[in-house]
């Protein structure tokens, strides 16, 4: 009973996370399929490739939503394991990536692993957002600051959160890593795009 309850709110977290809200978005404003703009990407970053801020930031929250809907909801009525908030926020970030409405082809996931952050502990979220700014301020670019952020919310989720939850915090980051890969090619040539602040 207790795999089949763990099937069922992994599964919950998924399709949680599958909503791919930048694309919805920026079809309801007109835009048209957000896919074909800029990295094809559904995430919000893309979206203000549109020239749209007030689209791209309504992503960004609901993106972040998503992860900590899902955490919040395991937290709150799941069976109380301090594991299963963070195995749902997994799922969710996992949906958001890997999205089944989309041929398994979504966003980095840096938003929903954001709102993951805020359900698990909120200070890990801030860690994040003040290295993600300092660095995006100093380098202006959106990439370099998501990973270097990334990096420093595992760093600190060793200090405020349990074994099991650092495991999987550590498989989220594994995977921010893997879906920046052609970021990181263009970081080390030299050729990233820079972001206007």
């Amino acid at each position: 009973m207790l795999i089949i309850h763990y099937i069922i709110w992994v599964t919950i977290g998924y399709f949680i996370g599958s909503m791919p809200f930048g694309l919805l978005l920026t079809r309801a404003a007109g835009l048209g399929d957000i896919r074909n703009l800029g990295s094809g990407n559904i995430g919000a970053t893309n979206v203000l490739r549109t020239g749209n801020k007030a689209l791209a930031a309504c992503t960004l929250l609901f993106d972040g939503g998503k992860g900590l809907l899902a955490v919040w909801l395991a937290r709150h009525f799941g069976n109380g394991e301090p594991v299963l908030p963070a195995l749902v926020g997994l799922a969710a970030f996992i949906g958001h990536i890997f999205p089944l409405w989309l041929k398994f082809k979504g966003g980095k996931g840096v938003a929903t692993f954001i709102g993951v952050l805020i359900g698990l502990h909120w200070q890990l979220a801030f860690i994040f957002g003040v290295v993600w700014v300092v660095m995006a301020l100093v380098w202006r670019m959106s990439s370099l600051a998501a990973l270097v952020a990334t990096i420093a919310a595992l760093v600190g989720s060793f200090y405020v959160l349990e074994h099991g939850q650092i495991i999987i915090v550590a498989v989220i980051s594994i995977f921010i890593f893997v879906r920046h890969r052609s970021n990181i090619r263009r970081l080390y040539s030299g050729t990233e795009t820079k972001i206007r602040i």
